[in-house]
């Protein structure tokens, strides 16, 4: 692993000498950007091969709507619906696993400003949905989202901070409390292509674990008459754990379709 980083590094340092045509980058930040008010449809997959303190592994299969809503009487800026529903897959205590919905998550994010940056702040819900105790928290929680991206021809750079608390649900199920922040880099490339850095660090407020992913992979993005296609892969390794049961290694991929 240690020869993968400067490699890594090689790239990423080749990929920004390189400009980026304005139309492709264009294209680039709207569909990676998450505060482009635009529908979207996502299919994404987490895939864990490798988990510390066990030889199990888990998969998370996202099926991810956004909706945006333009300013009305009620409220005078945009608002950007995200829906995602989890399709999981996690060690079963009695052997094997179990695969099967995971819990809801809802976020309403209000567009406050544009520009140079762009800041976004709302409400987020998570339900409890799960199909079997495994693969979800068996609590409501609520929460709040906040988003700030810089967006460039070159690059689109910014974060996403989630918080959630719970505060009903199955009582024999304890109290979660989380807190998340993706950093992320997308950097572009003529033709479509372009390199990102997504990793989600996430950090457990109720039992004090956590675990901080760096990732680093490849995109590219093309229209298909309005529809912009955005096709990814991005390995991504924990640098910084505590807790078993947390990601070694995870590899992240998907298919996005923005609606232009």
């Amino acid at each position: 692993m240690k020869r993968l980083f400067p490699l890594a590094a090689g790239a990423l340092l080749l990929a920004l000498a390189q400009p980026a045509l304005a139309d492709d980058a264009e294209t680039a930040n709207k569909s990676n950007n998450p505060l482009n008010p635009a529908p979207g449809l996502n299919f994404q997959d987490y895939y864990t091969p490798t988990l510390y303190g066990s030889d199990k592994h888990t998969n998370d299969f996202l099926l991810r709507g956004t909706l945006p809503v333009m300013p009305n009487s009620l409220v005078g800026v945009p608002q950007i619906f995200r829906l995602t529903m989890p399709l999981s897959t996690r060690p079963d205590p009695e052997g094997g696993y179990k695969t099967g919905l995971g819990d809801i998550n809802l976020f309403d994010i209000f567009l406050l400003h544009t520009g140079a940056i762009e800041v976004g702040v709302g409400p987020l819900l998570t339900l409890p949905t799960a199909s079997n105790d495994e693969l979800g928290t068996g609590k409501w929680q609520g929460g709040l989202a906040a988003v700030v991206i810089s967006p460039s021809p070159k690059r689109l750079l910014g974060g996403l901070l989630q918080w959630q608390q719970s505060f009903a649900g199955d009582d024999d199920r304890p109290d979660v409390g989380s807190v998340t922040f993706q950093p992320f880099g997308i950097f572009n490339l003529p033709h479509g292509w372009y390199v990102r850095s997504t990793g989600i660090w996430t950090f457990d407020i109720e039992h004090g674990n956590y675990y901080i992913p760096i990732g680093l992979g490849g995109g590219k993005v093309w229209k298909e008459g309005r529809t912009i296609m955005n096709l990814f892969v991005e390995p991504q390794w924990t640098v910084a754990h505590d807790g078993d049961n947390q990601p070694k290694f995870t590899v992240f991929g998907g298919l996005n379709l923005t609606f232009d």
